[in-house]
């Protein structure tokens, strides 16, 4: 069987969740199941021109608009057609629901459909209300029509059974991961990687993702200031578009507050490893990446209290109200040992291995 992959901006070494699990995710699958052809659909803005194999897979770079209301939705109709009828694929894996708008055009078309639920995107802020309500009814489309659903919230794949009861059966858990770039990793930061920005192993909080209003780091800057710590607030990644949200941030380095863009995978290890303290103040996730990389690198974490960083199943005091700058700047004032975690059971649970192998075996499905 041909498995064309879509619905994200592209592989290796490209900043999001989707992206990130998608590398983490098919080079294993490709192992497990070396007939398998996967042809993956990426964005030409975020990706090197030309056709290119990289872990078992065909990366084919496809043209994308840099329109952050039109990138998804164009993207995703062209990578269709070009899926089924120039690279001859059976079945296709599209992630998240702003694509899911399409898996009835997908079938149509003769494609058996695999379809990841990422998490609730019309919770996003950066969307306004007919936005958000075009990704509801992409959610409704792609859970109804798939062939197969998988979801990465454990929360959110009962509230779907409750709510698609006749797909109950076809919605299947398969949570996010931790890279082996960090559950197998030196505890030991690299000192050329912290020197080039001008921090100290110990010294540093540290909160990564993308610079959108969703991952509330402007909260996470209100409360650093207004906590007097005396420790830098390291941010890494960067904005897909400069809108004025990612500006504002910016706006804001300093002394105390670092920027740090988009890191590697071996770079954000020693962020993680010479970290005193990992935040992530997010209004809205799927389950976060960021989150589970840190706690496999044992790094001391403080979360928001939104559902699925409670489904990491770590203690009260790891977690802080959303959006409540004054708690969580008391938060940070508290003893760096307080937010101490074994991330032994995580690395466990969360086991990249693991999920390619349960994915492996609902992609099978669709050959039946």
């Amino acid at each position: 069987m041909r498995l064309g992959v879509a619905g994200l901006r592209g592989i290796p070494g490209v900043m999001g969740g989707v992206e990130a699990h998608v590398q983490e995710l098919y080079p294993r699958i490709a192992g497990i199941c070396p007939s398998l052809g996967v042809n993956v659909a990426m964005r030409t803005p975020y990706v090197e021109a030309g056709a290119r194999e990289w872990g078992g897979l065909r990366l084919w770079p496809i043209w994308a608009s840099r329109n952050k209301f039109l990138e998804t939705i164009t993207h995703t109709l062209i990578a269709l057609f070009y899926l089924r009828y120039r690279r001859r694929c059976d079945a296709v894996h599209l992630h998240a629901i702003g694509p899911g708008l399409l898996v009835p055009l997908a079938r149509l078309l003769g494609l058996r459909v695999l379809f990841t639920h990422h998490g609730r995107d019309y919770d996003r802020a950066k969307w306004n209300r007919p936005a958000k309500a075009v990704l509801q009814f992409g959610e409704w489309l792609s859970v109804r029509f798939s062939d197969e659903v998988i979801v990465v919230s454990e929360r959110l794949t009962e509230a779907l059974r409750q709510r698609f009861p006749q797909q109950a059966q076809r919605i299947t858990f398969v949570p996010n991961g931790a890279s082996l770039t960090f559950v197998n990793a030196s505890r030991s930061p690299d000192p050329a990687v912290l020197a080039s920005l001008g921090i100290e192993a110990g010294q540093y909080i540290l909160g990564v993702g993308r610079l959108v209003p969703e991952k509330g780091f402007d909260d996470l800057i209100a409360a650093h200031l207004a906590s007097n710590d005396a420790r830098k607030l390291v941010i890494a990644g960067k904005a897909d578009h400069a809108d004025g949200y990612a500006k504002s941030l910016l706006a804001k380095a300093g002394d105390r507050i670092v920027f740090a863009g988009f890191q590697t995978h071996e770079a954000l290890r020693s962020l993680y490893a010479g970290a005193a303290l990992f935040v992530l103040p997010s209004h809205h996730e799927g389950l976060p990446i960021a989150a589970l990389e840190a706690l496999a690198m044992d790094t001391p974490t403080l979360l928001s209290d939104i559902a699925p960083n409670e489904e990491l199943g770590l203690s009260p005091e790891h977690y802080f109200p959303t959006g409540d700058i004054a708690a969580l700047a008391e938060r940070l004032k508290a003893p760096q040992d307080r937010y101490a975690v074994d991330g032994s059971v995580l690395r466990e649970r969360y086991d990249w291995d693991k999920i390619a192998a349960q994915t492996a075996a609902i992609i099978d499905r669709l050959e039946r």
